[in-house]
């Protein structure tokens, strides 16, 4: 069982959800049961599955969740985009969004790489 707290992609992915959270909170009212919604739980959902991930005793199991995790980040990868196409979010905040959730996500790819080879 590991430390999520220590782990600096998590530290990362829950910062990019507290500054989700401030973005979206600029979203039109309209938008909060749908891509305000959708927003917020992908964003949350990366942080939240690195730390299920560290509870559970295998880093097989680690490695799956990390993939969740992943999955989530492509998810708000492409929120992100719509929410910028719709111009609920300006092209500034959006590129540094676009950069941290592209950041989390290399950083997933080479913890979940890390987990498969020490495997072997």
């Amino acid at each position: 069982m590991k430390n999520f707290r220590e782990l600096k992609v998590w530290h990362k992915s829950h910062q990019l959800t507290l500054n989700i959270y401030q973005v979206t909170a600029r979203f039109p009212q309209q938008e909060l049961y749908g891509l305000t919604s959708q927003i917020r739980r992908a964003s949350a959902s990366i942080p939240a599955n690195i730390a299920e991930g560290c509870g559970r005793g295998s880093d097989a199991d680690l490695a799956r969740f990390l993939q969740i995790a992943m999955g989530s980040a492509s998810e708000l990868e492409y929120h992100l985009l719509l929410a910028c196409d719709l111009n609920f979010i300006e092209s500034s905040h959006y590129q540094q969004l676009n950069s941290d959730v592209t950041e989390i996500k290399r950083m997933l790819a080479s913890f979940i790489q890390k987990l498969k080879s020490s495997k072997s």
